[in-house]
């Protein structure tokens, strides 16, 4: 069965779209066949992979909108075994589109169920809000991975991804599991990252992956030259980390209730960090 994971937060700047770009690389060097599908207007994972967005005559939006098959749209990566469908910013109308289609929770899924037996893994970049395009990519996905940003106030809106996660599974019928949390741009040798992490392993046991991935520059620098860490920084830290993830996600049975727990009673958690 293929492992349909959106990446997900609704807060912003937590390293969503560097997970989404990176991770693939390394299931991809593990031998597996992945596909990223970009579904957030900015684009940003297509520029990372090297596709200017503006240069595209076709993009997810077309395919989602019903203009063309998704197989038109999508694109190689650099990597055997890895390959994007591509967004634009076509994709910010696509929202206001969405309200007024049947079944429009349910677009991403149409899509992705004429292409997903091609794949092991395909890994959703979903826009930085709760959104239609959000609830799209959740009602795609058999799995949510959530980053996590080792900082003050990185609890801030997970309860309302959490909540939202829940209403899906219930209102939508998506067996939504949390592949886990995950602790980016993590700094050990700053007090308030290991506080942080210390604090959020306490918030959600047993959902935060052991690999955190560090804060390093060439992370940063990677997608200004549309190349992942892999290409960018093969022997970094960082590298390594991504493919300690690969691994640890492989490892995970999706159908093993101890290593895919329900969400987690969030409303606990909010009473201690607020």
């Amino acid at each position: 069965m293929t492992r349909i994971i959106c990446v997900a937060n609704n807060k912003g700047g937590v390293g969503k779209t560097n997970v989404s770009v990176n991770l693939p690389v390394f299931l991809a060097a593990l031998g597996k066949k992945v596909l990223l599908v970009d579904f957030d207007h900015q684009a940003n994972a297509t520029f990372s992979l090297g596709i200017h967005p503006k240069n595209l005559p076709l993009s997810v939006y077309h395919a989602l909108m019903g203009h063309v098959s998704p197989a038109a749209i999508i694109r190689k990566s650099p990597f055997f075994g890895y390959e994007i469908m591509p967004a634009s910013s076509d994709l910010a109308g696509a929202s206001v589109e969405l309200v007024n289609l049947q079944d429009r929770e349910f677009k991403l899924r149409e899509i992705l169920d004429k292409v997903k037996d091609a794949y092991d893994f395909i890994l959703i970049d979903s826009p930085p809000s709760l959104g239609p395009l959000t609830i799209n990519a959740l009602c795609a996905a058999n799995e949510v991975l959530i980053p996590v940003q080792c900082e003050y106030l990185a609890l801030e809106g997970l309860d309302q991804l959490l909540n939202t996660i829940k209403l899906v599974k219930e209102n939508l019928g998506q067996d939504l599991k949390i592949t886990g949390a995950l602790l980016t741009m993590y700094n050990r040798n700053n007090k308030i990252c290991r506080e942080v992490a210390k604090e959020i392993r306490r918030n959600f046991p047993g959902y935060v992956f052991d690999t955190v991935i560090p804060r390093q520059v060439s992370l940063a620098e990677a997608p200004r030259y549309g190349k992942t860490i892999l290409q960018y920084a093969p022997t970094s830290s960082a590298a390594q980390s991504y493919r300690e993830l690969a691994e640890e996600i492989i490892s995970k049975n999706p159908n093993d209730t101890n290593t895919y727990p329900n969400v987690p009673n969030n409303s606990q958690n909010s009473d201690n960090h607020s």
